[in-house]
């Protein structure tokens, strides 16, 4: 009760701003944006966070305008939304580069709806994503987003976050890096399947009566699976480090 108690003698603007920030993180962040999650299991999660690090608030001065109240709710969804784009960046070429695959080995047509997105995605960039998702939860990368929470109620008071020629330099690279990541993490089995191509190619010269559509195409697949499978260890940890660098730029989003 004495939280509560705390709220309600001024500290109710700060209390709704820790709400805001926390509704822009839960909106835009991996994981956490998730269509599974029910928009009320959502909200009872940004309120008990914002419960829960209410305490940790610095000094701020309560006496705002209205108009600066809007403002400074503004700025913390807007912290939110940058701080997680980054993230999503490397999150989108992980399924990028399931969208490759998918298309060099011939399997565009198994698209199924992703519930998770809640758009329609190939079945092996599906598969990416969750595998990039469970190594971000099993790696307890969702508690450093907690962390640079917590650090940025003192870097970056509650309604101080705006925009600079910094951030936008990083928007650029983050939007060129998103195909160069997807490509670089698919290209070891877009190379195998492009050599197969090459030889299958050769066979058809030599032998006509080789039936490529019959035979060539699941011996593709096959391979491409066996490839990836073999590869994925090195996309994970590629991944890894594309993520432990979009969290070095979202702490200096957040001023870490």
């Amino acid at each position: 009760m004495e939280i509560i108690s705390y709220i309600s003698e001024g500290g109710v603007a700060n209390f709704l701003l820790l709400i805001l920030r926390f509704s822009g993180i839960i909106a835009f962040f991996p994981f956490f944006d998730s269509r599974l999650i029910p928009v009320s299991i959502k909200g009872a999660m940004i309120f008990f966070l914002a419960l829960l690090f209410f305490p940790l608030l610095p000094p701020f001065d309560t006496n705002i305008s209205i108009l600066e109240f809007i403002l400074a709710g503004l700025s913390e969804i807007l912290l939110g939304f940058m701080s997680a784009f980054f993230l999503q960046v490397v999150f989108n070429a992980i399924a990028y580069a399931g969208e490759i695959l998918g298309f060099s080995i011939g399997m565009s047509v198994s698209s199924t709806y992703d519930p998770v997105s809640g758009t329609q995605n190939l079945i092996i960039a599906q598969i990416l994503s969750l595998v990039a998702l469970l190594v971000f939860l099993a790696l307890d990368y969702h508690h450093l987003v907690f962390m640079l929470i917590a650090k940025s109620l003192y870097s970056t008071p509650l309604g101080s976050f705006g925009l600079d020629s910094n951030m936008l330099i990083y928007f650029i690279k983050a939007m060129s890096n998103l195909f160069i990541i997807g490509f670089t993490i698919a290209f070891p089995v877009v190379g195998v399947i492009l050599l197969s191509e090459v030889i299958f190619g050769m066979i058809t010269r030599t032998h006509p009566q080789f039936n490529l559509l019959v035979i060539g195409l699941p011996l593709k697949i096959i391979i491409a699976l066996i490839v990836l499978i073999l590869a994925l260890p090195a996309m994970i940890w590629h991944f890894k480090d594309e993520i432990l660098e979009a969290f070095k730029i979202a702490g200096k989003i957040f001023g870490g």
